[in-house]
């Protein structure tokens, strides 16, 4: 029997108007890899995260997670199918605490009933304590606990980067998605995510897309690359067969390889 692989994009497009975002790209992600997808800026990059997470919808192709089509899922059921994602302009709830924006995520899960909640039954109060409880966990993990009761816009720009991660891997995903992680992060900080991303992709048995055009940190912690270039696909392979590739070398990398 032939393994399914955990994402399979089938031949997928997005066409806005008679611009074609994304043209006929396939991708595939096996369990427990760790794949990075690059490209100039206005490649397609997350727009194929869009996609992914169900903020567009395909106008043609197929997404599947676990051999499950995702085409027609809004964002939250794709969510609890198992794809978690962070994005490229941070999007935390400023104004909540660093533990409130982590117990978000929980509630997506949550065991307790809207009806528990109203009428603030016995359930509620231990679903409420159970998810504070793993919420602090997760936190612990990405040395945050000391920032608890902090809010979340008054954190270190690195340090909300990896509140975002930890707030996407409260969902319990299969499939993380990271969108320029490393964006506005200085060298110590950008070492220091690199080492993150593999720990949690071992800790919490992960499949990883990431986005990322900071090439360093693509090429130390990439198994396999995929390169977009105006919404298609001009190369796949391993970062050393990425870096030699004469036309990622064209379209992207330039002198960065030598």
């Amino acid at each position: 029997m032939t393994n399914i692989p955990l994402l399979k994009v089938d031949n997928v497009s997005i066409q806005f108007g008679g611009l074609k975002a994304v043209s006929g790209v396939n991708v595939e992600l096996n369990k427990g890899e760790l794949v990075g997808l690059i490209g100039p800026n206005g490649a397609g990059k997350t727009t194929f995260f869009n996609l992914l997470t169900g903020v567009y919808v395909p106008t043609e192709g197929s997404i599947a997670l676990n051999g499950e089509k995702m085409n027609r899922l809004a964002p939250y059921q794709i969510t609890r199918k198992g794809i978690s994602r962070t994005f490229q302009n941070i999007r935390l709830f400023g104004e909540l605490s660093v533990l409130d924006n982590v117990k978000v995520a929980y509630h997506s899960l949550a065991r307790h009933s809207i009806l528990s909640s109203i009428f603030r039954l016995p359930k509620h109060f231990s679903g409420e304590k159970e998810m504070e409880d793993k919420a602090i966990e997760f936190l612990k993990i990405f040395k945050l606990d000391s920032f608890i009761h902090e809010k979340a816009k008054n954190l270190p720009y690195g340090q909300q980067r990896r509140l975002e991660i930890a707030r996407a891997l409260a969902a319990h995903p299969k499939l993380l998605l990271l969108d320029e992680p490393a964006a506005g992060m200085n060298p110590q900080e950008t070492h220091e995510l690199m080492n993150l991303i593999a720990f949690i992709r071992e800790k919490f048995d992960l499949t990883v897309l990431l986005i990322e055009h900071d090439m360093p940190l693509v090429m130390g912690v990439c198994e396999r690359i995929y390169v977009l270039d105006h919404g298609q696909l001009i190369a796949q392979g391993t970062p050393a067969e990425i870096r030699n590739n004469p036309k990622v070398i064209e379209a992207y990398l330039g002198e960065e390889v030598s």
